[in-house]
C-alpha cells in the first residue's frame, strides 16, 4: 500500500507486472556510483578503475546467480533492447556470414511481448520464414508443436519464459530438450546454428533462472521488473553463439553494446537481481498465498467471471480476470479513481488496438479480451489491500451491470 502524504490518499499499486518500485537496498547500493564514483569504466585513472571494478563484480555476480560465465553478461538499456539484440543481432550475423534472409527459419509463439512479436514481424516483410506457434486455451506451448515447425532452415527460437499479461510459465526446459532432439537428429545435414532464446524479464523473482537448467543459449532480462532501476537490463549470450552489435561507435560489452556503461544502473540492477534469487522462496511462498485468495474471493463475489491463463503453470504474483460485460478498460479506470492501480494489456502494446492479442489468441473473442483485467502483486502488498480492491471491484462492477440494464 502507498500513502500520498499530502492528501492523505490510500493508494493500492496492482501492477508489478509492469514495473516494481525500487527496493531501498537497491537505491543505497547505487547510490555512491551518481556523485562519489562517477567515473567511465573505460578510463585508465583511479575512479575509471573504480567504476571498471563495479561493472566487474556487478557482472559476476550476475553470473554467478544464473551459473554463467562473466563473459556471457551483456549490460543493456532495458528488455527490449536485449530481445531487440538478441533477435536481430543473432540474423544480421548470420547475413553477414553469407546467408540469405530468404533461407532463414525462426520460430516464436503468438503471445510474445511486442518488442519480440514486432521484431519478428520486421524480419518477416524482409524475407526471413516465421512460424508462430499457438498456445493452448491456458496460454501454454506445446513443446511438441515447437519441433514440428523445425526445419533444416530453422535459425533461432524465441519463447517467452512468462507471460507478462496472464502469467502463464512455458516449459523452457521440455521445448529445449525438443530442440536439441532436432539438432542432434540432423546433426548428419548441412549443420547450421539453431539457437534456443527467451525473454525472462518476469521470471526471476518466482522462478529459477540458472541457464543450463533452462537449456537456452539468449536470456533477456529487465532490472525494473525485479526492485531494480528503470532503464537497465542484461542480455545472457552463451560463449559461441555470435551477434552483431546494433550500436556502433564504441567497443564495450564485448564490443557487442557500444555505449559507456550506466555504471549505477548496473550496480543496481546486479544488487536487485541477487536479492530476487536469495528472496525467492519466501516472496514466492507469501505471494502465491495472497494471489489464490484473491482468485478464490473474486470468482466467488462475481458473476461471469472467468480467469485467464493457466491455474496451476502460473507465475506467483498474476491474476488476470475478464468480466462478461465490463471493458477492462473503464474498471481500470474506476479503480485508479478509488486509489487502485492496475493494468490490461501489456504498457508496451499498440494504443490502436483496445484488445490484448494475448486474450484473443487463447482462443477468446474480442469482446472478453477487451474485458481482461491484470492484477499483479508484490512485496509490498497485504491481505488488507486486497480485501479492500476486492470490495470495491464487487461494488463497481455491480453498479455498472445495474446501469446497462437499465439504459
Amino acid at each position: 500500500m502507498i500513502f500520498n502524504k499530502k492528501r492523505k490518499n490510500r493508494r493500492i499499486y496492482l501492477d508489478y507486472a509492469s514495473t516494481t518500485p525500487c527496493d531501498k537496498g537497491v537505491l543505497r547500493a547505487m547510490e555512491r556510483f551518481w556523485r562519489k564514483d562517477f567515473g567511465n569504466a573505460g578510463s585508465l585513472h583511479r575512479e575509471g578503475v573504480v567504476a571498471k571494478k563495479a561493472l566487474d563484480d556487478a557482472r559476476s555476480d550476475i553470473a554467478k546467480t544464473i551459473q554463467a560465465h562473466s563473459d556471457e553478461i551483456i549490460f543493456t538499456s532495458s528488455g527490449t533492447e536485449s530481445n531487440n539484440l538478441a533477435i536481430l543481432g543473432y540474423v544480421r550475423k548470420l547475413e553477414k556470414g553469407g546467408m540469405n534472409r530468404v533461407d532463414m527459419h525462426i520460430v516464436t509463439s503468438t503471445i510474445e511481448h511486442p518488442s519480440v512479436r514486432e521484431v519478428f514481424s520486421v524480419l518477416e516483410k524482409t524475407g526471413v520464414k516465421v512460424s508462430y506457434v499457438d498456445v493452448d486455451e491456458s496460454g501454454s506451448v506445446n513443446p511438441a508443436d515447437v519441433y514440428d515447425v523445425l526445419t533444416s532452415q530453422t535459425v533461432l527460437v524465441s519463447i517467452m519464459y512468462v507471460n507478462n499479461e496472464i502469467g502463464t510459465i512455458q516449459p523452457i526446459v521440455k521445448i529445449a530438450r525438443k530442440i536439441r532432439r532436432f539438432v542432434e537428429e540432423n546433426s548428419t545435414s548441412k549443420s547450421r546454428s539453431l539457437i534456443f532464446h527467451t525473454d525472462a524479464s518476469q521470471a526471476p523473482l518466482y522462478l529459477n533462472c540458472s541457464v543450463d537448467r533452462l537449456g537456452v543459449d539468449l536470456m533477456t532480462v529487465d532490472a525494473q521488473k525485479i526492485y531494480g532501476p528503470k532503464g537497465v537490463g542484461f542480455l545472457y549470450k552463451r560463449r559461441g553463439v555470435p551477434i552483431t552489435p546494433l550500436l556502433i561507435g564504441g567497443h564495450q560489452e564485448y564490443g557487442i553494446r557500444s555505449s559507456t556503461e550506466n555504471i549505477p544502473l548496473i550496480v543496481g540492477l546486479a544488487h536487485a537481481f541477487v536479492s530476487a534469487n536469495c528472496r525467492r522462496e519466501h516472496d514466492t511462498k507469501q505471494v502465491t498465498t495472497l494471489r489464490d485468495y484473491f482468485i478464490e474471493k473474486v470468482l466467488r463475489k462475481i458473476s461471469d467471471v472467468e480467469l485467464n491463463g493457466d491455474r496451476k503453470e502460473r507465475i506467483s504474483n498474476n491474476i488476470n480476470i475478464s468480466i462478461k460485460g465490463v471493458e477492462a478498460e473503464y474498471i481500470a479506470l474506476v479503480l485508479d479513481s478509488c486509489g487502485i492501480a492496475v493494468g490490461t494489456r501489456s504498457a508496451c502494446a499498440s494504443k490502436e488496438d483496445r484488445s490484448s492479442y494475448v486474450i484473443r489468441a487463447l482462443g477468446k473473442n474480442d469482446v472478453h479480451a477487451r474485458g481482461a483485467l491484470r492484477f499483479s502483486l508484490g512485496r509490498n502488498t497485504t491481505k488488507r489491500d486486497l480485501d479492500y480492491t476486492i470490495k470495491v471491484l464487487v461494488e463497481k462492477v455491480t453498479l455498472h451491470r445495474k446501469k446497462s440494464i437499465l439504459s
